[in-house]
């Protein structure tokens, strides 16, 4: 049986992705979760009696608890979603993002070289470092071409550069310690159990109690939406199959502008609450300043992905969206308990610097 030590486990991708490793039969999760405001418990509700799922409340920077676990349980592979991630939280607080995605990841990174070093020779070559990044890291493109595994690195918020940091130090080692790793870079992921300050949560949260959609900018900002589940299929394979040390971007091959997924969301609710007294919702659109340093477009070339491991996303983002939409309103209690009282749907990440001199991309 494999064991997996699971970062970041309770939060959005983190939890979906425990959920879809725990359909293998002959797989554990450790799950390691410190619990901010993106990781809740309520997200692993249905795994209370799984008895190959394992959840610890800790940080990743506690190499005492990491170590122990990683001995106690014999774990096989790290696959490391532990991180801060929201991009406009990044703006009002860098802090935490260089504390949790770069230190925590290094001290992460140690833990795993000892606990590697030390295992026997058919265990040792079979062990995997897997970190989780993002497109983000890539920095803008323009109205042409994508992000490819070669693409060089030009992060443009205090979050993509920390995750950026983090991906340096993977890969150094891996080339310098010969620690067996793989990354991955994903693009936009949507889907259940996504923190309601996100774009589509959010949106359908506002829309269902008819408060203003707002809008960053003039809409046109490009994202490539990718699924979670089709996200989470990926990883496994990459876990199985990748070779080491290499990189693997996915994506979903659906590209939207922010308006158009607005636009959508909004359509799709209007068929789904036909009573609702905010009908049509598209009428709720507000156009808001843009946030400092916010990308125009990102883009995700997945083919190195499909032509070395065969994976293919299975969602395309109409259908994976109208099921998105049925899961939040189905789950409407859940957004309730997991806000903790702080966020309530207010703006993040305007920052007090001068807008005017800001750089927008």
């Amino acid at each position: 049986m494999q064991t997996l030590l699971v970062t970041g486990g309770a939060g959005f991708i983190g939890s979906n992705f425990v959920r879809s490793a725990l359909a293998d039969p002959d797989r554990r999760i450790v799950n390691l979760d410190k619990l901010t405001y993106a990781g809740n418990l309520d997200s692993l509700a249905d795994l209370a009696s799984e008895p190959r799922h394992r959840f610890v409340a800790g940080d990743i920077g506690d190499a005492d608890l990491v170590s122990r676990l990683l001995h106690e349980h014999a774990v096989d592979a790290i696959v490391h979603f532990a991180a801060e991630s929201h991009v406009d939280r990044s703006i009002d607080g860098p802090a935490a993002f260089i504390e949790t995605n770069i230190v925590g990841t290094f001290r992460l990174l140690e833990c795993a070289r000892d606990y590697w070093a030390q295992l026997p020779a058919p265990r040792k070559t079979a062990f995997r470092f897997l970190q989780v990044s993002t497109d983000e890291v890539y920095g803008s493109l323009g109205a042409e071409g994508k992000f490819t595994e070669t693409t060089a690195y030009a992060p443009n918020s205090p979050y993509s550069a920390s995750k950026a940091a983090a991906d340096h130090l993977v890969r150094a080692w891996h080339h310098t310690y010969g620690l067996p790793v793989l990354t991955t870079n994903c693009s936009n992921n949507y889907g259940p159990y996504q923190f309601p300050e996100k774009l589509i949560p959010l949106m359908i949260a506002k829309a269902l109690v008819g408060e203003p959609l707002p809008i960053y900018g003039d809409g046109g900002n490009v994202r490539d939406w990718l699924y979670v589940e089709d996200h989470c299929q990926a990883v496994l394979r990459v876990l199985a199959a990748g070779r080491c040390g290499e990189v693997y971007n996915i994506g979903g091959n659906s590209e939207r502008t922010n308006l158009e997924v607005v636009d959508t969301l909004c359509d799709l609710l209007d068929e789904t609450c036909p009573n609702s007294p905010h009908r049509p919702h598209r009428q709720l659109k507000t156009f808001v300043t843009d946030r400092p340093g916010h990308d125009r477009r990102y883009a995700i070339d997945a083919s190195k992905l499909e032509r070395e491991l065969g994976w293919q996303p299975q969602h395309s983002f109409e259908t994976g969206l109208a099921h998105t939409v049925r899961w939040y309103l189905q789950h409407q209690d859940w957004c309730a308990r997991i806000l903790d009282g702080r966020y309530q749907g207010q703006r993040l990440g305007a920052c007090n610097c001068d807008l005017k001199s800001a750089l927008f991309l």
